[in-house]
């Protein structure tokens, strides 16, 4: 890990605003920002929390702290300078019910040495990501305020979760919980700067690709565990949404689109997921994915360590919940 931490780490490149990043052409690609060459904070927040989990651990560890120290600390450092640079461009906005993360809307100019001209106007122009990567966002965030116990990060992911708790409503189903992919956050998210036609950016309403939702209720879970504005109550109803989208089969077990949707042709193995971070929580969820999960599938890298910490503490707080942080 530590080796492909310093391969990454070595190709970053120092921009105009002397941060350093990884652009490339379309880096930020979405429906709004096509074209740009620009570093993407999305990517970024994927690569550094692994990275900010190990730093944490290593320096916990007096055997780890002393061959790996010096390495957690430039992967602390990094991430502290990859958060400050979001910030100073403008790629975060209060809003009403708490605050969200934007894709600004410039890139650096053909030259690489200044930036579009979208820049002046960083601080009221962009796009509003989409719910998941707010998610994997603050999750990164929220393993960085854990390794520095600087409060900042902490309430920024709060932030977004209180916005991402909002946009819950009532499915169509008795307790079911629904939500869409995107919702607009402000001005930035409408053609029309001053919103008079109300053209959106992006389209409005549920993926038919139900591996989005499962990003989304993990980082709910991990809000959940943290004290961070999920209730019990909540939880609840996510794992009985989760049982109504099965098909009732335990070892051939399907899932059907969080809303009911027919499923999509370009994601029709998909069209809804088990959400395993329900598992601890709901003896049902728990037996499906007990009997289809494939510990050498890819997922098994990640999910095989997370199930055998939990299996001790079924029915109990998560030992990676506040109590045990």
């Amino acid at each position: 890990m530590a080796d492909c931490a310093d391969a990454v780490l070595a190709r970053a490149i120092v921009e105009p605003d002397g941060f350093s990043g990884w652009p490339k052409e379309n880096g930020a690609a979405n429906f709004a920002n096509m074209g740009l060459f620009t570093d993407n904070m999305l990517g970024e927040a994927m690569l550094l929390q692994p990275l900010v989990l190990a730093a944490r651990a290593i320096l916990a560890d007096e055997k780890l702290r002393a061959a790996y120290g010096a390495k957690a600390s430039v992967w602390l450092t990094t991430s502290e300078m990859i958060f400050a640079k979001w910030d100073a461009r403008g790629a975060w906005r209060p809003v009403k019910d708490g605050g969200v993360w934007i894709v600004p809307d410039f890139g650096l100019n053909e030259n690489r040495t200044g930036w579009t001209e979208g820049y002046a106007n960083r601080l009221s122009n962009g796009f509003t990501m989409q719910a998941n990567k707010q998610n994997a966002i603050s999750l990164w965030l929220l393993a960085l305020h854990r390794a520095t116990g600087k409060i900042v990060y902490r309430e920024r992911a709060q932030a977004w979760w209180a916005v991402m708790k909002t946009r819950l409503r009532p499915g169509a189903r008795s307790g079911a919980l629904v939500w869409n992919y995107w919702s607009p956050a402000g001005p930035w998210d409408y053609k029309s700067p001053d919103m008079s036609h109300r053209t959106l950016k992006h389209w409005v309403g549920v993926h038919p690709n139900g591996v989005y939702y499962a990003i989304d209720v993990a980082a709910m879970v991990e809000a959940y565990e943290s004290g961070l504005g999920f209730s019990a109550d909540i939880i609840g109803r996510l794992a009985a949404t989760n049982r109504r989208m099965w098909n009732g089969e335990l070892r051939a077990a399907r899932f059907a689109a969080i809303d009911g949707a027919a499923a999509d042709q370009r994601w029709k193995d998909t069209p809804g997921v088990l959400w395993e971070a329900l598992a601890p929580y709901d003896p049902v969820l728990r037996d499906v994915f007990e009997a289809n999960f494939d510990p050498a599938g890819w997922t098994g890298l990640w999910v095989t360590p997370w199930w055998l910490e939990r299996l001790a503490n079924l029915g109990k707080p998560s030992p990676l919940g506040p109590a045990a942080r």
